[in-house]
C-alpha cells in the first residue's frame, strides 16, 4: 500500500484537472482513515493501468492509470506524437458528446501541436465516421476519436487513425503500430512537463458538408418514399443522419424525441447498445404506433446501425448485412470486394460470389474488414454486431465503419421494396429462397475468471464434438496458428453438415466465451414453416454449445 500511496500522491502533483484531484484527494483521505472500500478503489486506480491497443484506450472516467482522464489523455496524445515523428504531421481530432469528450479532445489538439504537430479540430460533437472521413478528405497523417461509442455512462475512450495515401487512409491502427505507440506512451513524463500549443484549429461546417456529399452519393437513383421512425440512442447521430436523408431526398423520419439530443447520461436506457435488451423498446413502440415501414438506429457515436420493422422486431446484423451486400452488388460494377468477418454469416460469401464479386473472411473489427480486398474496388464490408461499411462505383468515403451512409443505403432498400409492395422482411425470404435460410445466433457465456478460457478451448481441441443439436460436425478450422492467411487468433470454427457452423473464441479482455452459431436450411418450399424449423433446430444447437462450454 506505502507504493501505491506514493503513486497516487505523486500522480495528484501532476494532474492538470481540478475535478480529478479533488476526486483523489477525497479517497487517499478515506484511505488514511483505512476505509477497506476506499483501499481496494485505490488498488484498482493505481494497480494497473489502461492498455494502448489497436482498440486505442477506453476505460471509466476518473483519477488515475486505471482510469480515463486528462493525464491518461494528455500522455497518449504526447505518444502519439512522438510515433509519428517529426514535425510538423497532420492530426484531425474529434469527439462525441460524453462526459469529458471535448475536454480531452482540447488536450489532445494542444498536446499534439506542442510537440510540433498541426492540428485540426472537428466543429463539435460529432460521429465517428465523420472523423474516419476527414482523415482520408484532408490528407491528414493520422485522427483521433475521442468516444466509448456505445459503452456506460461512465466510460470514455480514445481511437486513433492512421492516415496515408490509398484506400487504406483513415483506418483503425493495427499491429505493430498499437505497441510502438504504447511504448512511447511509456517514455511520457509529467504531464506537467509537456509543451502545450494552441495554434491548432477549429474546423469549420465544410467538412460536415463534405461528408454529407459523400455518403449521399452512395444511394442510387430510384424511390426515395419511405416511412421511417429513428432514434439516435441520446448520441451524436441524430442531425446529421436528418440532414444525409434530406439531402439524399428522403422524407424526415420521424424521431423518438426522448433519445434525440446528445446526453451522455444516456437517461432512458440502462445500456447505450442497440443491441442490448430493452434499448430499442421506445423506437419499437413509436415504430408500431405510426405505421411506419422501417425502424432505424444508431449508436451513439453513429458508427453502427441497427433496424427493426415494426410488428416483427430487430433485424439481426447479419440479416441486415445480406440485404445491404446484395443491394449494394446490384447496383455496383467492376471488379468489387466484399468481406465479412468470420464470426458473421456465410451468406454474404455465397451473394458475393453469385455476382461475380471477390469475397474476403477477416477477423473480427473493422481494422482487418476495412483493409481486405487487395487492390479491388471495396464496395461492402461489414460484422454481426451491426457494423458496415458500404462504397460504391466512387469508391467507398470512410474506410470504417459508418451507420450514417449505411442508414442511407438500408432506406434506399426499404424505398426501393415499399415502391413494389413489398417490405424488408419480403426481400429476407427472396434471399432465403435463392441461398438457402441462413439463421443465426449468438451467446456470451461468463466464466469464473479469464484463465478457465484456456482450458476451454484446450479441450475443445482436443476432444471436438462429434454434433452440435441435430448437425454432425463435417470438419473444425483451428485459427490459433493462422488459417487461410489469417493472422493467428484463438478461435475454433467447427462445420456442421448442410453449410452450418459454430465459431467459439474467448473475449480476451472479459472472462467471457463468445459462440457464434449459424444453421442453413433449404428453403424452396414455403417459409412461414421453414422459418419456425430453422428456429427450433437453432436453439438445439445453441443448448447443445452451452452445454458443451460448461463441460456437460
Amino acid at each position: 500500500m506505502t507504493e501505491t500511496l506514493t503513486a497516487a500522491r505523486t500522480w495528484l502533483a501532476q494532474d492538470p484537472d481540478p475535478r480529478t484531484r479533488e476526486e483523489l484527494s477525497a479517497l487517499l483521505e478515506q484511505v488514511e482513515a483505512d476505509v477497506p472500500e476506499a483501499v481496494a478503489d485505490l488498488e484498482d486506480r493505481f494497480g494497473a493501468r489502461l492498455e494502448f491497443g489497436t482498440a486505442g484506450l477506453r476505460g471509466a472516467l476518473g483519477a488515475g492509470p486505471n482510469r480515463m482522464n486528462r493525464v491518461v489523455v494528455m500522455r497518449a496524445a504526447a505518444g502519439l506524437g512522438s510515433w509519428l515523428g517529426e514535425g510538423p504531421r497532420h492530426v484531425v481530432v474529434g469527439h462525441d458528446a460524453r462526459y469529458r469528450s471535448e475536454d480531452f479532445a482540447v488536450d489532445t489538439a494542444a498536446v499534439l501541436n506542442g510537440a510540433g504537430h498541426r492540428v485540426s479540430v472537428l466543429p463539435g460533437a460529432l460521429p465517428t465516421p465523420v472523423l474516419a472521413f476527414a482523415v482520408r478528405e484532408l490528407g491528414a497523417d493520422a485522427g483521433v476519436m475521442v468516444t466509448a461509442s456505445h459503452n456506460p455512462p461512465q466510460d470514455n475512450g480514445y481511437k486513433v487513425y492512421v492516415g496515408g495515401a490509398g484506400e487504406d487512409a483513415g483506418t483503425q491502427i493495427v499491429a505493430p503500430a498499437d505497441a510502438e505507440i504504447s511504448a512511447a506512451i511509456d517514455r511520457v513524463g509529467a504531464v506537467g512537463a509537456l509543451p502545450l500549443g494552441s495554434e491548432w484549429t477549429r474546423l469549420g461546417p465544410e467538412i460536415l458538408e463534405r461528408y454529407l456529399a459523400a455518403v449521399t452519393a452512395l444511394t442510387p437513383e430510384g424511390p426515395r418514399e419511405v416511412g421511417v421512425t429513428y432514434t439516435a440512442m441520446h448520441g451524436v447521430g441524430g442531425r446529421v443522419l436528418i440532414a444525409a436523408m434530406e439531402r439524399a431526398g428522403f422524407p424526415r423520419p420521424t424521431v423518438v424525441a426522448e433519445q434525440f439530443e446528445p446526453d451522455p447520461a444516456f437517461p432512458t436506457v440502462s445500456f447505450p447498445n442497440p443491441e442490448e435488451p430493452g434499448a430499442m423498446d421506445l423506437a419499437l413502440r413509436e415504430g408500431e404506433a405510426n405505421g411506419t415501414d422501417v425502424i432505424v438506429a444508431n449508436d451513439p457515436d453513429a458508427d453502427r446501425l441497427a433496424v427493426a420493422v415494426p410488428g416483427h422486431g430487430m433485424l439481426s446484423g447479419d440479416e441486415v448485412g445480406g440485404l445491404l451486400a446484395e443491394y449494394v452488388l446490384d447496383h455496383t460494377s467492376g471488379e468489387r470486394a466484399v468481406a465479412a468477418s468470420i464470426v458473421s454469416s456465410a451468406l454474404v460469401g455465397h451473394i458475393a460470389h453469385d455476382h461475380g464479386a471477390h469475397f474476403d473472411e477477416t477477423l473480427t473489427g473493422f481494422k482487418w474488414l476495412a483493409r481486405a480486398g487487395g487492390g479491388r474496388k471495396r464496395v461492402f464490408s461489414y460484422e454481426e454486431a451491426l457494423g458496415y461499411c458500404v462504397g460504391g462505383d466512387g469508391g467507398r468515403p470512410v474506410a470504417d465503419k459508418d451507420g450514417i451512409g449505411a442508414a442511407l443505403v438500408l432506406l434506399a432498400l426499404a424505398a426501393w421494396a415499399r415502391r413494389d409492395g413489398r417490405t424488408l422482411l419480403d426481400l429476407l425470404d427472396v434471399q432465403a429462397q435463392r441461398y438457402g435460410l441462413h439463421l443465426t445466433e449468438q451467446l456470451s457465456m461468463r466464466v469464473a475468471d479469464l484463465s478457465l478460457l484456456t482450458g476451454i478451448m484446450r479441450r475443445l481441441r482436443s476432444d471436438p464434438p462429434e454434433a452440435f443439436g441435430p448437425f454432425a460436425v463435417e470438419g473444425v478450422e483451428d485459427f490459433a496458428a493462422g488459417h487461410a492467411e489469417l493472422p493467428p487468433t484463438d478461435a475454433l470454427r467447427f462445420r456442421l453438415e448442410g453449410g452450418g457452423r459454430v465459431t467459439l473464441r474467448p473475449s480476451g479482455t472479459e472472462p467471457k466465451l463468445k459462440a457464434y452459431a449459424e444453421v442453413v436450411l433449404d428453403a424452396a418450399d414455403e417459409m412461414g414453416p421453414i422459418r419456425a424449423r430453422g428456429v427450433r433446430v437453432l436453439a438445439e444447437v445453441m443448448s447443445s454449445v452451452s452445454g458443451l462450454v460448461r463441460g456437460r
